[in-house]
């Protein structure tokens, strides 16, 4: 009996031990081993739990290129319950399974909200004679769970489920292994090797090419809102945009003598179209040899410095083309090819010569640099400030930052970066590169924010001040219709600032003759042209630009014509909307907020969860742009960034196109989410949510719809956005609701906001008592206004309003039917 109580006393304690032994707690979370991996659950946040698996006894250094959070010291507890190993925060609980090495997520309120559906598998890879691995993992989503993100995709689809993606960063598809829930959750992939990723009803999985390890991040925002949040923290906020960012921009392939360029902004001038920047597309270097010289070396610019001051003393602000390439003759490359600071595999420009297709007989010998690289960025930096910046340019159009990779081999990837293969970091090029212009112009002057327009983006480029553009796209309806949820998930991928070349890249099939331009007289063109001008009125940069057609306004006709007149409405519409979207752009910085908003970000409409045809712009107005043609038929065009070169008609092109009357109504179907009321941005009319309508269109008309209790600010008349201050305001209020908004002003173009030189002030609707309150101005910056007007008016049918004298102070105004 004696030695059976020992015997089972000793199984009892070697049971004991085994639990003991199973997790060792560390600062920030928990280490373990199952079978041959080490798993370890990392505690960044309450919301933010990092897991991080690997093969056990194998070394390895991990240092993120996406995320510069530190973890912040956070309370959580650890307790062992049979095979799982719990760590719970205030927010969420994670467990392991000792048996499996699975791991979950849970919350109070939600219960399970992801596990891992198998273990993480390691496969043997040598990538460059270095031993390392394929590493994947799968998780299992929910069946009724929609996600979001993952990039810029040109699909067409809202919803991710059931996509499959090889992840390599191209000229039209930005890839960030990021994505939100409609669970409230995110999940961030952190590899930047290529990666595939696939789901299927059974198993949502990330497998990457390269990994040391496997590692992401769980973030429970508890919405898609607060998930961006989290994103943002972990990887960096979005610094504010100068005011003139998000004026009107002209642009085209591209302009070829300083006269030109100064002329575009002298007639938009004399017209009195609003405009607010140009850009100067490529080869003002003058010889493919000299690809981005960063110098103004052709002829056709024989002053730039006075280019560039003719353009300043009209109000306006210019940004040129810069490039990851550099011509064999240039004076970059000769500085980093000594220093093995240059990638060798085909990129863009092939040819020595500018000529299409390209001569292979006289090669251009560009090649991309190595961003990876600290000494190569500086390097970079160095030529950009000494050649551009230095003349007073105000921004960088960084082209072919994925970058450009023409006639693949298979041994491409085997280039050594400062960081390994470029296999290894692929992905990661364009947040590397663009990085390396804003740290460097940060530490050169604090007076002239950093503006950079760029063709490719990944995981935490938004804290690099940078803008993304969709690349080459085609100038067709269809190619209109994909841009709409592209934004929206580059937006839910936690990179607020996003565009499209407005009227398409590629048009030369709507020109009547070989590349004569005629296409801006083509009904066809005319009428794509003016509906993509109004959904760009509606994104975070209003941008026209594209080749084989100039893009101008004063080329679709004059004033007093449909066509003409619809495109100044859409940019002057964009003008009058600038208190409101410069206050957004202040939310975008301080509350992570986003500029292009899925309806599903806001509404809890099933209804809504795949919709790739609609969106809110900022909180309050529903964008709901005509993306089928009306007044012409649809012109299908099959081409992309090679092929879309040929200027070469059709006969059918050639034809003699027929009359279209532009006056004529029509209309369209518009869904309105439920939950809320919504009035018509231009007749007024108050509707239900929760249906679908059909509303009346013309050709000068986007259909826009406001959410009941909403503020607006409406800026004055300007021909560039500083031209007035805002002295006088209108404050519309859309009833029905209880409303709050606040107006935020800086000195428009510095970083003196980062030391608190703004101002905001709130106004707060009170719609059973139908007041407005308009709060104490809270903060100061040089220039401020002291005293100004604001005419309050309340929406409707039979709108009302009242004049508000405002002094910085609190103030209140009543308004119903008898105000005027």
């Amino acid at each position: 009996m004696k030695k059976f109580n020992l015997t089972l006393l000793l199984i009892v304690c070697l049971a004991v031990l085994g639990h003991a032994q199973a997790y060792q707690k560390t600062d920030l979370g928990i280490k373990s081993i199952v079978d041959s991996t080490a798993i370890e659950i990392q505690v960044y946040s309450p919301t933010t739990i990092r897991i991080v698996k690997s093969l056990k006894e194998v070394p390895f250094t991990k240092e993120s290129l996406s995320v510069i959070k530190e973890p912040q010291k956070t309370a959580f507890s650890v307790k062992q319950d049979g095979d799982l190993i719990i760590v719970k925060t205030a927010k969420i609980d994670v467990s392991l399974n000792k048996q499996n090495g699975k791991v979950s997520f849970f919350s109070k309120k939600a219960g399970n909200l992801l596990s891992e559906e198998s273990s993480a598998v390691f496969t043997d890879f040598n990538d460059v004679g270095n031993k390392t691995y394929s590493v994947s993992q799968t998780f299992k989503l929910n069946q009724d769970e929609d996600i979001y993100g993952l990039g810029q995709h040109q699909h067409g689809k809202m919803s991710q489920r059931n996509t499959k993606f090889n992840m390599v960063q191209s000229n039209k598809d930005d890839y960030v292994p990021f994505f939100v829930s409609t669970k409230g959750y995110g999940l961030f992939w952190d590899n930047y090797s290529p990666t595939l990723f696939e789901d299927t009803p059974e198993a949502t999985l990330f497998k990457s090419e390269v990994g040391d390890c496997v590692d992401y991040y769980f973030m429970f925002g508890e919405s898609m809102d607060g998930s961006i949040a989290c994103m943002r923290d972990l990887t960096g906020q979005a610094p504010m945009f100068p005011l003139w960012t998000y004026g009107f921009w002209q642009s085209k392939e591209r302009y070829k003598s300083q006269n030109e360029v100064v002329g575009v902004v002298k007639k938009y001038r004399e017209l009195g179209v609003p405009l607010d920047g140009i850009i100067q597309d490529w080869q003002y270097w003058d010889s493919n040899y000299l690809w981005n010289a960063m110098e103004f070396l052709s002829p056709q610019y024989r002053d730039p410095k006075r280019m560039i001051e003719n353009i300043h003393n009209m109000n306006a602000h210019i940004i040129v083309s810069i490039w990851s390439s550099f011509g064999s003759k240039t004076k970059q490359f000769q500085e980093m090819e000594p220093k093995g600071m240059l990638l060798d595999f085909g990129t863009w420009p092939l040819s020595g010569i500018d000529v299409w297709p390209p001569r292979r007989d006289y090669l251009s010998g560009a090649k991309a640099y190595d961003p990876f690289n600290p000494e190569a960025r500086d390097i970079y930096w160095k030529y950009l400030n000494k050649g551009l910046f230095s003349l007073g340019i105000d921004g960088w159009w960084m082209d072919s930052t994925e970058p450009d990779h023409m006639n693949p081999k298979p041994t491409d990837f085997d280039n050594k970066t400062y960081l390994g293969s470029l296999r290894k970091v692929r992905n990661a090029y364009p947040l590397m590169t663009v990085g390396g212009v804003y740290e460097n112009q940060r530490k050169a002057s604090s007076d002239k924010r950093v503006f950079i327009l760029t063709r490719s983006a990944f995981a935490g480029q938004q804290r690099y001040g940078a803008n993304t553009w969709t690349g080459d796209i085609n100038s067709t309806w269809d190619a209109l219709r994909r841009q709409i949820p592209a934004g929206l998930n580059f937006t839910l991928s936690a990179i607020p600032h996003w565009n499209s070349d407005i009227g398409g890249f590629f048009a030369n099939a709507y020109n009547n003759t070989d590349g004569d331009g005629t296409a801006t007289k083509n009904p066809s063109y005319q009428e794509l042209y003016v509906r993509w001008m109004q959904f760009g009125a509606f994104c975070p940069m209003m941008r026209s630009h594209g080749t084989q057609i100039s893009r101008e306004i004063y080329h679709f006709g004059e004033k007093g014509e449909p066509v003409y007149d619809a495109i100044v409405k859409a940019i002057e519409l964009r003008y009058s909307l600038l208190p409101y979207i410069y206050s957004t752009s202040w939310e975008v910085t301080n509350k992570q907020g986003s500029f292009m908003r899925a309806l599903a970000m806001d509404f809890d409409d099933k209804k809504v969860r795949n919709m790739n045809n609609e969106y809110m712009f900022g909180t309050s107005i529903l964008v709901a742009p005509i993306v089928n043609a009306q007044y012409t038929s649809e012109k299908a065009v099959k081409s992309n960034e090679y092929s879309g070169w040929e200027k070469t008609n059709s006969e059918d092109d050639r034809k003699t196109l027929p009359a279209v009357d532009f006056t004529q109504p029509k209309s369209t179907k518009v869904y309105l989410p439920a939950g809320t009321a919504w009035f018509n941005f231009w007749t007024g009319e108050k509707i239900d949510g929760g249906q679908e309508i059909t509303t009346e269109t013309k050709i000068d008309m986007i259909p826009l719809y406001v959410k009941q209790g909403s503020i607006i600010p409406f800026g004055p008349q300007v021909q560039f956005a500083t031209e007035k201050n805002w002295e006088s305001l209108l404050i519309r209020v859309y009833p029905g609701a209880n409303g709050e908004f606040t107006l935020y002003e800086d000195e428009n173009d510095n970083y003196n906001y980062e030391k608190g030189a703004y101002s905001t002030i709130t106004f707060k609707w009170n719609d059973k008592s139908k007041t407005l309150t308009i709060s104490d101005r809270k903060g100061s910056f040089s220039g401020m206004l002291n005293n100004r007007k604001f005419k309050v008016e309340l929406a409707g049918k039979d709108s009302t309003y009242k004049d508000v004298e405002y002094k910085g102070k609190a103030t209140s105004v009543k308004l119903n039917s008898q105000t005027r």
